[in-house]
């Protein structure tokens, strides 16, 4: 697994967190089609938007001296579950353990339970990561196009 190190980010950032988002979703959002719930086809304006919520931090994932990654953390600290929406890995630093490392790296900040997150049931590498990660399913799909549905997971 790649080591890795959380740096949040400042409101200074967004812009950067923003366009590396757009670009890591791009292939998702083309594959896809899911202009509504996308991170790839949110605004910068929408990216801000969510930084400026008391309960949100967004993170960069940082190894190998790069930005290779980041994600954001919604944590109320009021007893709700805590979560990861959304996370990604660049897509040159796929595949290298960078994302569960991340992952574990959010659980030492902000506690190892009580967590949720969503992906694309069509993604079976996503679910299969966290799966791997302690996470189960929970719920129903929700169909949000033809080409996709969103699942839910959680971790106690």
């Amino acid at each position: 697994m790649g080591t890795v190190s959380l740096k949040a980010a400042g409101r200074e950032d967004m812009e950067t967190i923003w366009k590396m988002q757009v670009e890591a979703f791009a292939e998702l959002l083309y594959r896809y089609r899911d202009y509504d719930v996308s991170p790839g086809a949110e605004s910068l304006e929408k990216v801000t938007a969510k930084y400026e919520q008391p309960w949100t931090t967004y993170y960069f994932i940082d190894a190998e001296g790069r930005h290779v990654g980041a994600l954001r953390i919604v944590d109320r600290k009021d007893g709700s579950r805590k979560r990861i929406s959304p996370i990604w890995i660049m897509p040159e630093y796929r595949n290298r353990g960078y994302a569960q490392a991340a992952m574990k790296a959010a659980e030492e900040i902000h506690g190892a339970g009580h967590w949720q997150l969503d992906t694309i049931l069509q993604e079976a590498g996503n679910v299969r990561l966290y799966e791997k990660m302690g996470y189960h399913r929970v719920g129903t799909a929700e169909r949000i196009n033809e080409r996709m549905d969103i699942v839910m997971f959680e971790k106690d």
